[in-house]
């Protein structure tokens, strides 16, 4: 089982996703311009800050990303299903995290370029409210947070190596 689902009285943890979270951002999906507009987005989001930090409250402000429903992303023309199913699912994409159906949760896909520093008392809040979907356990959550870690520390070369037999 990759999810549990916490009492609101267990504290915010690395791992839990969260409905209703409002992140300040440009319009999703939506190529920027001089004519895009900022505005104020209700999402859902997985914590992303380390649960060492948040357990001994270092973090008054928490890193989240967003969590879009895999089949949204496919009637929006996002992503298609076969790159879902063939590469994202099995991790091969840097940026995207899959996270599988279950426990309240829809087959979704984690967007771990679309990123939001938030206040913790905001999702302390919304942990009190119920909004708490549920928590990725160990060790996925330690997985999500290796591709996290991977999609922003990877080193791209200039460009490709030569190769002579292929």
């Amino acid at each position: 089982m990759i999810y549990e689902s916490p009492s609101a009285d267990v504290p915010l943890s690395q791992g839990d996703m969260i409905d209703d979270c409002t992140v300040l951002a440009w319009k999703p999906f939506q190529t920027v311009s001089t004519e895009s507009t900022a505005g104020e987005y209700s999402v859902r989001a997985v914590v992303i800050t380390q649960a060492c930090d948040l357990a001994q409250t270092k973090s008054e402000r928490v890193l989240v990303a967003v969590v879009h429903d895999a089949e949204s992303l496919v009637d929006l023309g996002v992503l298609k299903a076969s790159l879902i199913r063939d590469q994202i699912r099995m991790h091969r994409v840097y940026g995207w995290y899959f996270l599988p159906a279950g426990d309240g949760v829809p087959e979704s896909v984690v967007d771990l370029r679309d990123l939001h520093t938030v206040p913790r008392t905001m999702l302390e809040e919304l942990i009190a409210d119920g909004k708490r979907l549920s928590r990725i356990v160990t060790p996925y959550r330690e997985h999500l947070a290796q591709h996290f870690a991977t999609t922003y520390s990877r080193i791209a070369l200039p460009e490709p190596y030569e190769t002579q037999t292929l």
